[in-house]
């Protein structure tokens, strides 16, 4: 278990990275630190990891306080972004190389190396040297490495952003696996909402050193707490529209949609709020209907078995996802209705709609 408490880091000129961070991370969890560039996910990790010191704060890994502890006390296994290996060293070599600095006698650490690359598909590998590899074969080697010397915890820092769109997806399925087998507990640092929804068991999403929201990932995904997390999480951004609230209906984008009942803190005249709908969670139709968004029909952009569609509407533009074969002529007017959606007030989640 990892433990953060009132976590602090001020780089010289005031610059917070991190804000008081407070974060229980459970044994065997796979936990994903997810936000922008520059929101501080990587100095969090680093800090776990002992690679930084924090201004304040205390880091627990199980019962033990190592935040005074250099990385090598901390029995965790960082995996890079540029992976880390030594150029110099074959694969056997790279593997081994945390039991070597253990002192593990060689026999021994060239066994475990073996039995771990086996496991990783990389016996036919284990006399090449990195410069012989390709990117995801490098991945295999660094995760090789971590594996080997059996950490209390993987800290992982954008291991899958160098590889091509098609090898990501199969190193993400096979990451996934590989925890679940192994039981580790791991810190995931990504800026790609798809690989934290589909690897986490939780999610934190941060911005400017702090933690917005920590949840679950279908929380995450169907209740943002903030615009924020709404506007940052999905494949297609979800629609952030200005609503005018009355006691009677909600006006947004050119339609009138009833009231999901009493609204926390009730509904003034004039109420401002934001209506936020998922692409996925509308429906289109060529016939006007009073409880839908009226426009006309801009961009169509092929996804594959989908297709987004863009309705230019008086006000903001509104995206919605049609099936395959179903998309409207370009110019032609249409009409949107929302299935599923959220309502913020003040930039905070209000209730469901």
């Amino acid at each position: 278990m990892i433990t953060l408490h009132a976590l602090t880091k001020i780089f010289p000129g005031g610059v917070h990275a991190l804000d008081d961070i407070h974060l229980t991370i459970a044994d065997g969890e796979f936990f994903a630190l997810l936000g922008p560039s520059g929101c501080g996910k990587t100095t969090l990790l680093r800090t776990i990891a002992g690679l930084e010191t924090p201004t304040r704060g205390t880091v627990h890994i199980d019962d033990r306080n190592v935040t005074d502890l250099s990385p090598g006390q901390r029995d965790v296994a960082m995996v890079f972004q540029d992976y880390a290996i030594f150029p110099h060293m074959d694969v056997t070599a790279n593997i081994a190389y945390p039991l070597r600095i253990r002192k593990v006698p060689r026999a021994e650490r060239v066994t475990k190396a073996a039995d771990v690359a086996a496991r990783l598909s990389l016996t036919d590998l284990l006399h090449r040297r990195p410069a012989e590899l390709s990117g995801g074969q490098q991945q295999r080697v660094a995760l090789a490495r971590a594996i080997a010397c059996h950490p209390t915890a993987f800290l992982f820092d954008e291991p899958l952003s160098n590889l091509d769109a098609r090898l990501r997806l199969e190193a993400r399925t096979f990451l996934k696996r590989l925890q679940r087998e192994l039981a580790v507990t791991t810190v995931f640092v990504t800026h790609d909402q798809a690989e934290a929804l589909a690897l986490a068991d939780r999610i934190a999403v941060m911005s400017d050193g702090r933690m917005i929201q920590v949840a679950a990932p279908a929380e995450i995904f169907h209740r943002p707490a903030t615009t924020f997390v709404a506007s940052f999480i999905g494949s297609t951004p979800m629609n952030l529209l200005p609503a005018r609230a009355t006691p009677a209906a909600l006006h947004v984008a050119g339609a009138t949609l009833p009231l999901p009942g009493p609204l926390p803190g009730g509904v003034h005249d004039d109420d401002t709020l934001t209506y936020g709908v998922r692409p996925e969670y509308m429906t289109l139709s060529p016939t006007e209907r009073p409880d839908a968004f009226p426009g006309v029909i801009s961009v169509l952009e092929n996804l594959g078995t989908h297709t987004l569609v863009t309705l230019e509407t008086p006000g903001p533009h509104i995206q919605l996802v049609v099936p395959e074969g179903e998309e409207p002529p370009l110019g032609t007017p249409a009409w949107a209705t929302p299935r599923r959606a959220l309502l913020y007030r003040d930039d905070t989640l209000l209730t469901t709609v």
